[in-house]
């Protein structure tokens, strides 16, 4: 069936009640195009996401594509992709040779040297033999189809800028040997000494290692409108403690639903900062947000729904050898967050920090509004001559 990511929240006085009223997205199991989608038929009007609000009412968006570049926001905003490119359009679904792909393959655009915007002829399943390694200036765009990748190893960005992943479906994805040595993890999305990345409206679910996981000094990322899902160790931002490189690390992670089955790591970061901003969390087996090595975590505008069990109420879970005399230093601030059903975040450090002007990568909005309207989250089902 068609991801459905459509979340109604509805305006009710008594927090247990509305976390119930709460609908979880339909499970991620197949695609049908005979099925509702989530694109906008009949009209369409402003939510206050400005990313959404940016490009999907435009009917023609098929005709402009590269104005998504346009619409980042975060500390991922200056990501252009492969807007300065020629578009280039996958034709084949297969990976037969890694190391001289075919031409017509997503290794084979992924790979160039020049920017391209790399988009699709059809709905297809791309089972990988080892990792892509996505070279700088690129838009992977899987709008107007079912593109997956899946059941295979996933995408790598290794020592690159400038690269847009927006309308994938990234799941079970698993550990291989690369042909010029070495192993992939197994992540959905692997990001390495990289910047100015941009990932959008994907769904992502089942995979070995971590859904997304940037580290060894990326910065600059923006992780927006995306649907996880079913998957224990979600995001890991920062390398080691050790990795004092991760310093500089700036993450913006903004409008995305952590959905059914996930346990921890939404996400665990070190060393760096990181925005939390207008998210949706339901449910988590562990903890939500998660780190060591005193990175400052700037919580905002987010919706948090505890599970029944009262050993998980608490959004918060720190790493300290020197335990709470170590992290009640380190800058951790909740603000305008809703919590429900008993969800609660523990604050640290100095709640006037100037770290947090520092790190306010973009404008939250009320976490009360989230029940008043409703986002779409992980994949669209784009319809041509419709807004998306």
């Amino acid at each position: 069936m068609s991801i459905v990511c459509t979340i109604f929240l509805f305006l009710l006085t008594a927090s247990s009640a509305f976390a119930s009223a709460f609908p979880k997205p339909a499970p991620v199991t197949h695609w049908s195009t005979s099925e509702t989608s989530n694109s906008t038929t009949a009209s369409c009007s402003a939510t206050g996401n400005p990313i959404d609000d940016c490009w999907r009412c435009d009917k023609k968006w098929k005709s402009n594509r590269k104005s998504l570049a346009d619409c980042a926001v975060g500390f991922g905003r200056d990501s252009v992709g492969g807007r300065a490119g020629d578009f280039y359009t996958v034709t084949d679904s297969g990976d037969e040779d890694p190391l001289n792909p075919s031409p017509g393959t997503l290794r084979y655009a992924a790979t160039q040297d020049q920017p391209l915007w790399i988009i699709f002829d059809r709905d297809m399943v791309i089972t990988l033999k080892e990792d892509i390694q996505v070279t700088s200036y690129k838009t992977i765009d899987g709008r107007g189809n079912n593109v997956q990748i899946a059941y295979g190893p996933c995408l790598a960005l290794y020592q690159v800028s400038n690269v847009i992943i927006h309308n994938i479906y990234i799941h079970h994805c698993v550990p291989a040997k690369r042909s010029l040595g070495g192993y992939s993890d197994g992540d959905g999305i692997s990001i390495f000494e990289s910047r100015d990345v941009w990932i959008d409206h994907c769904t992502l679910e089942k995979c070995h290692d971590g859904l997304i996981d940037a580290v060894g000094g990326s910065t600059d990322i923006t992780i927006s409108n995306n649907y996880m899902l079913n998957h224990n160790e979600v995001m890991l931002l920062g390398h080691s403690d050790e990795f004092v490189g991760d310093r500089d690390m700036r993450v913006s992670i903004a409008f995305n639903y952590f959905g059914e089955g996930l346990v921890q790591r939404m996400p665990r970061c070190r060393h760096g900062f990181f925005h939390i901003v207008n998210n949706i969390y339901r449910e988590w087996e562990m903890y939500a947000i998660g780190g060591s090595a005193n990175p400052t975590i700037f919580s905002q505008g987010n919706v948090f729904i505890a599970s029944d069990n009262q050993f998980t109420k608490e959004v918060t879970k720190r790493e300290s050898v020197d335990g709470d005399d170590e992290w009640k230093e380190w800058n951790w601030k909740s603000e305008g967050d809703e919590m429900l059903n008993g969800a609660f975040f523990t604050p640290s450090g100095n709640e006037d920090s100037p770290s947090y002007t520092k790190m306010s990568s973009m404008v939250a909005r009320p976490a009360s509004l989230l029940k008043t309207t409703h986002p779409s989250v992980g994949v669209l089902s784009c319809q041509i001559d419709q807004p998306c």
